[in-house]
């Protein structure tokens, strides 16, 4: 009341995380100068912002989707930047969303003038969720599983999934949530670093996952033709590995992982996958920021002495989706697809494969700003990401289609 813009978010101000929205800004002086300012608060009270400098056209309206930044967090025609540049105020905090039953509020301000910021001209909340109306979240603790399932509303019968992250550990639940509101029953797995799993298990055991995979499978709003396992970092060597290893799957992605078993060793039936082998002591740390490069650690995959850390995915009859970062500077995420790829193809096995140039390892759903750098939960280090803002930003929002896509063609 009282201000002399109106900022609205269209077509309304509240949305699924991954849902686009068009940012107007109607009633200001023809032509005139002013900064637009994203700011979100997460649930630990982390400060993101992003700002942006534009004019008004002739009508003193203003239309994100049509207007280019002049400066700013980022340039250009960027209807999505406010959040897609969001930056927290302390560095290397990686935006995240813990509960998925809440939503991210982001206030959109608009200011008079560029650089020298005055007034207030107007502003707006925008609510973003990670939960879909009607969808259900229920907590699993059956037998050994560690778990939450999500459930679209209606009967179904709908495409199961398993979602897996990586080797931070926890319960992850903000993609799993996003998944279901778009129609697929989901299951966000966990198996390090969470209640009664240890941070850095020994092993882990393949038959953990087969009890997911049968959880799941016997879900009466699933469907019986095949179960959708996806995995980032560590979470995308077992989704190979389950894809390989256990009855019912039908499609896996991967979102930069490895083809070979990663960091732990992997017990089946009768066999044990071992650890690609790995050296600690070539991790680089720059002096000054104390920020840990892993990318040279583990030995060169083409040396037939790694090959019995495989995972035989050409053995595998699922179908399988490949997707990495070429900026991914936690490790060779794209070599390691080409290899799953190249082994496929040479048994006749389909496989689709994307790589993003400006990418970085944390490829994540669409409009979750870059974490270049962060700390990592199990091994408490700064570790190095990679990624470029608006690359990543254009390869999530590629990912996030492709992935769906994926998953209702193949179930």
């Amino acid at each position: 009341a009282g201000m002399a813009a109106r900022v609205s978010v269209l077509p309304s101000r509240r949305c699924l995380f991954d849902d686009p929205v068009q940012i107007r800004v109607a009633g200001l002086q023809p032509q005139q100068a002013v900064t637009l300012r994203a700011s979100l608060v997460d649930e630990s009270g982390e400060l993101f912002q992003a700002h942006a400098l534009y004019r008004a056209g002739s009508s003193g309206e203003l239309d994100l989707s049509r207007s280019p930044a002049l400066g700013g967090s980022y340039l250009g025609v960027e209807p999505m930047g406010l959040l897609w540049a969001l930056q927290s105020k302390t560095p290397h905090k990686r935006l995240a969303k813990r509960n998925v039953l809440t939503p991210f509020c982001v206030d959109l301000e608009v200011y008079e003038g560029h650089w020298h910021v005055s007034r207030l001209l107007g502003k707006c909340t925008h609510e973003r969720w990670f939960l879909g109306e009607g969808v259900k979240r229920i907590s699993v603790r059956e037998g050994r599983l560690r778990a939450t399932l999500f459930l679209p509303p209606g009967p179904g019968p709908f495409p199961g999934l398993i979602d897996l992250y990586g080797s931070g550990g926890g319960l992850i639940e903000y993609r799993a949530s996003l998944l279901a509101s778009r129609g697929f029953v989901t299951l966000a797995l966990a198996y390090m670093s969470f209640e009664d799993i240890p941070a850095m298990p020994e092993i882990l055991e393949l038959s953990y996952f087969e009890e997911a995979v049968n959880f799941l499978r016997k879900q009466q709003q699933v469907k019986d033709t095949g179960i959708g396992v996806l995995g980032l970092s560590k979470g995308g060597d077992l989704a190979l590995s389950m894809a390989t290893f256990l009855p019912g799957i039908k499609a896996a992605v991967s979102i930069s992982g490895s083809s070979f078993n990663s960091f732990i060793p992997l017990k089946g039936d009768g066999f044990t996958i071992p650890v690609h082998p790995y050296d600690l002591g070539r991790m680089k740390i720059s002096d000054e920021s104390g920020l840990v490069d892993f990318s040279d650690v583990v030995d060169d995959h083409t040396d037939p002495a790694t090959w019995d850390c495989r995972i035989p995915v050409e053995r595998s009859l699922a179908k399988f989706l490949f997707l990495s970062g070429l900026d991914d500077m936690n490790w060779k995420s794209d070599l390691y697809c080409r290899d799953a790829v190249q082994r496929l193809q040479q048994h006749g096995r389909e496989a689709e494969f994307y790589s993003y140039p400006g990418a970085g390892h944390l490829l994540e759903p669409p409009y979750l700003p870059l974490c270049k750098v962060s700390i990592h939960r199990v091994l408490g280090m700064l570790v190095h990401w990679g990624g470029q803002w608006r690359e990543h930003a254009k390869a999530q929002e590629d990912a996030w289609r492709r992935i769906q896509a994926f998953f209702w063609q193949h179930l």
